[in-house]
Parts: structure tokens; C-alpha cells; sequence
């Protein structure tokens, strides 16, 4: 027997004794590896940071390095890493609390949409959210600072307010499509719910759409987020926030640039990492559908 037909009897007889299950859930466990590993940094230094995060000590001098600070100072002389430690959590829990309440009312309005046969019911919902859609996100959110200072839960609010006309409309384009279909028929004649057929069946048949468009406006969130922060919008102007710091610290980038490349890369980190994370798990739903 040569070694090619020795080796590929091994392979064969690991496939018989491991079976073929097991080598396709490795293969998926491998997908979500990549996206994991590139988020996972920045979502425990967000979650987790404020518990180790410890004392502040005494100030040294500003946007320095040295002197005991691994990451030396920021522009008021502050402990670059415990800064570190202490501002990923707003940024993480405003993209996430925005993008959650964004989906939660986009989704049921987007349904009613593609599934009502009344037009001025579709158009009730749509027009006011055109009308969001044509002002600019970020214009938005500043107009209304500017009238009112919001915290962490107004600009939670604000960038819900401003990504969820884009979330209602993809809604309502991919559930019309599923809407048309024989099948939300012959459920309507069956005597069954909206509820059922709306989520039961059209969410459903929908849900790799929305799966891809909820980790871009996710990755919007965290953007718009950050821009706000570094506006001074939500946030106080010498806050322990990754955004703030870059904006902050950015005129000693070529001084001390730690104070600005380390909450940018955790920031990119969280909307790379978050992409590759959904695209994994489209791919594995769609490697699902192709079998069945």
C-alpha cells in the first residue's frame, strides 16, 4: 500500500469512528473562532474593566510615559490603563441598549407593514420615519444635545431614534417578499394568528437578513456612539470613555501615543470582531438551509 492510499485510509477510518457530525460542528466551532477571539478582548476589558480597574493613584504629568504607568499618562496625567479599564462599558452598553430598542420596535413595525393589506396603515407607520431619514444621523443627535443635554440612557435613545427608520425598512422589504408567499395564504385561511404568521413564519423566513443587517447597525451604533462621545455629547468632557480619550489625547498622539492607538483599536476591535461573529453564524444558518 502506498502512503497516499495509507493516509487516506486514516482519514476514512477517523470519519467512520468520529462520524461526519462531529467534523462538521468542528468545522462551525472553527468559523466563530476568529470573530470571537478579535471581540472577546474588548467586550471583557468593557464588561469586566471597572472591577480591576482599582484606585486611582496620584496624577503624573501629563501624556507622559514611564514612572510606574505601562501605558504612561493622559492629558491630565491620569493612568492611560485604568482609563482603559473604565470606559469601554458605556460605549458597549449604549451600542447595544441603542441597537436592542432600534430592533424592538423596527421589527414589529416592519411586519405589520409587509403583512397589512390596508395602505394607510403602511403608510402611518413609514412617512414619520421617512421623515427621520432625511436628516442626517449625527446632525440629528447634535440638534437635539443641543436643546437638551442627554446622559448614557438619552444617548442610548438618540441613536435608536436615528438607526431605526434604515432597521424599519429593511424589515418591511424582506418580510413583503415572504408575505407573498402561498404559504402565509393558506395560514391565513387556516384561522391562524397574526402573531404566528408574522413571527412564527415571516420572521422566520427572514431572519439571515436581519441576522446581517442587526451586526451593521450594531457596528453604525458603535460609531455613531463614539462620534458622540467625541463631540462631548452623553458623556462628560474628561470622562473615562474609549472615545473621549482618543479626542482628549489626540494632540499627543506623536508624544504619547498609547493614550490614543489603545481605546481606537478596542473600538475597531468591537466592530470587526462583531462582522465576523455575524457572518459566521449566517454562514452556518445558510450551510443548515442548503442541507435541508
Amino acid at each position: 500500500m502506498t502512503a497516499l492510499a495509507l493516509a487516506r485510509s486514516r482519514r476514512g477510518l477517523k470519519t467512520l469512528v468520529a462520524g461526519p457530525g462531529q467534523g462538521r460542528t468542528r468545522t462551525r466551532a472553527r468559523s466563530f473562532l476568529p470573530g470571537l477571539l478579535i471581540v472577546g478582548g474588548p467586550l471583557v476589558l468593557a464588561l469586566a474593566g471597572p472591577l480591576f480597574a482599582g484606585d486611582a493613584g496620584p496624577r503624573g504629568t501629563s501624556l507622559t510615559t514611564g514612572d510606574g504607568h505601562r501605558f504612561g499618562t493622559d492629558f491630565t496625567g491620569r493612568d492611560v490603563g485604568r482609563q482603559v479599564l473604565l470606559g469601554g462599558r458605556s460605549v458597549v452598553l449604549v451600542a447595544l441598549a441603542s441597537t436592542a430598542l432600534a430592533y424592538a420596535v423596527a421589527l414589529p413595525a416592519g411586519l405589520v407593514c409587509a403583512l397589512t393589506r390596508r395602505r394607510w396603515v403602511e403608510e402611518l407607520l413609514m412617512r414619520p420615519l421617512d421623515v427621520l431619514l432625511s436628516v442626517p444621523s449625527l446632525l440629528l443627535i447634535l440638534l437635539v444635545a443641543a436643546a437638551v443635554a442627554p446622559g448614557p440612557a438619552g444617548l442610548a435613545l438618540l441613536v435608536a431614534l436615528v438607526t431605526l427608520p434604515d432597521a424599519a425598512r429593511i424589515v418591511r422589504a424582506a418580510g413583503a417578499e415572504a408575505a407573498s408567499r402561498p404559504a402565509v395564504e393558506a395560514l391565513r385561511m387556516q384561522g391562524e394568528s397574526w402573531a404566528r404568521i408574522a413571527f412564527g413564519y415571516v420572521g422566520r423566513s427572514v431572519a439571515r437578513t436581519l441576522a446581517a443587517d442587526a451586526g451593521v447597525r450594531l457596528t453604525g451604533a458603535l460609531y455613531l456612539v463614539a462620534t458622540a462621545a467625541f463631540l462631548g455629547v452623553g458623556v462628560a468632557p474628561d470622562a473615562a470613555d474609549w472615545a473621549v480619550m482618543v479626542d482628549r489625547n489626540r494632540a499627543g498622539l506623536f508624544v504619547q501615543p498609547w493614550a490614543v492607538v489603545v481605546p481606537a483599536l478596542l473600538i475597531v476591535a468591537l466592530t470587526m470582531g462583531g462582522n465576523l461573529l455575524v457572518d459566521a453564524a449566517l454562514a452556518r444558518r445558510g450551510s443548515k438551509e442548503t442541507r435541508v
